[in-house]
Order: structure tokens, then C-alpha cells, then sequence
């Protein structure tokens, strides 16, 4: 099973399982570094559990999905107009402050990272941030039904700065609900 087939397979059974989970230590630590009511793109918004948290707190978000069915679910949870986009097809320019990709760009393979790396940024405005989080490890390949490419610290370091990011904060933590180590980083777009 492809990667947005496992994820339309059964979206509703996904949302339950991932909606209500506790992002808030990671949203803070993002959010710490962005002005109130900014711009913000949810990359693979899934249930959109980040979407309504990021809405509820004022920001203007779009959220956006390559999984039809995630698509659907999350506007049905958030209220909120959700784009049906794979990452490789994102056709923004300048448009937002924030990217949040907390769980989403693990499902590409290491090959194509790059060139979603610079759609993004283009996305961005000039000093734009973005987070990304990646299940920590150097593991590529299949898992559950899905694509993967895990990163530690130092790869995931390498691929921002290789592709026009600065690093502003780099951590790993477990999710305690879950047991999976996370690898994260929140960058700042410095070349487009």
C-alpha cells in the first residue's frame, strides 16, 4: 500500500487516533518564535488537530493534505477550507510567515526532500519559519504500509541548512503516549 492510500484507507480511524493528542509543548516552542495572528500552512494537516489549534489562537492557517480522506476529515473537525495538495505540487510564493510539517515530510523519500524543501521556502516570505519533525533514526523505507525516512539530529541539521534554512532550535524528545522518539527543528528560511 502507497503512503496516501493508507491514509484514505481509513481516515475517520486515524483521526481518532491522532486528534486529541497533546501538541501543545511543541506548538509553544514554535509559536515562541512568531508574531500573533500571522500566516501560517499546515504541510499534511491530517485530522487538522494543529489546523483548529493554530485557528483558535488567532493565526490565519491553511491547512493542506495530499489524502482526499484526511481532507475531508479535517475540515469536518476544524470548520476550516482545506486544500487537497501534495507536497510536490505546493504553488505558493510568499505567502506565509510559518510552516508547521510536524510528522508530514517523514514520508518522503530522502531523494525528493530537497526540492519540496525549496517549494517550501518559496512558500514562505523572505525569514519565514518552518518546523519539521521526523521520526528519529536512520531508517528509509517501508513501515505500517508507509514510506519513511527517519533522521537524527545531524542529517535532520544538514538537510536545513543544505537547503536555505538556518536552525534556530533542534531537539529530540519521546511522545509518552506512544514510545516514538522525535527528532525536531525549527528553522528560518534564509535564501529563496
Amino acid at each position: 500500500m502507497d503512503t496516501i492510500g493508507f491514509y484514505d484507507a481509513d481516515p475517520e480511524g486515524y483521526s481518532e487516533k491522532t486528534f486529541g493528542s497533546d501538541m501543545s509543548p511543541t506548538r509553544d516552542r514554535f509559536l515562541a518564535f512568531l508574531k500573533p495572528g500571522c500566516r501560517i500552512i499546515d504541510l499534511g494537516c491530517g485530522s487538522g488537530r494543529d489546523s483548529l489549534a493554530f485557528h483558535r489562537m488567532g493565526y490565519a492557517v491553511t491547512p493542506i493534505d495530499g489524502s482526499e480522506g484526511m481532507c475531508r476529515i479535517a475540515r469536518r473537525n476544524t470548520g476550516l477550507e482545506v486544500r487537497h495538495l501534495m507536497f510536490g505540487d505546493l504553488d505558493y510564493e510568499s505567502e506565509f510567515d510559518a510552516a508547521w510539517a510536524f510528522g508530514t515530510l517523514l514520508h518522503l523519500p530522502s531523494a525528493e526532500l530537497p526540492g519540496v524543501l525549496a517549494k517550501i521556502r518559496r512558500a514562505l516570505v523572505p525569514g519565514g519559519l518552518l518546523l519539521m519533525s521526523f521520526k528519529e533514526g536512520d531508517f528509509e523505507g517501508e513501515r505500517d504500509g508507509r514510506h519513511y525516512t527517519d533522521m537524527t539530529q545531524g542529517s535532520l541539521r544538514d538537510l536545513a541548512e543544505s537547503n536555505g534554512f538556518a536552525v534556530l532550535d533542534l531537539w529530540s524528545d519521546t511522545d509518552q503516549k506512544t514510545g516514538i522518539r522525535w527528532c525536531t527543528v525549527i528553522t528560518e528560511s534564509i535564501a529563496h
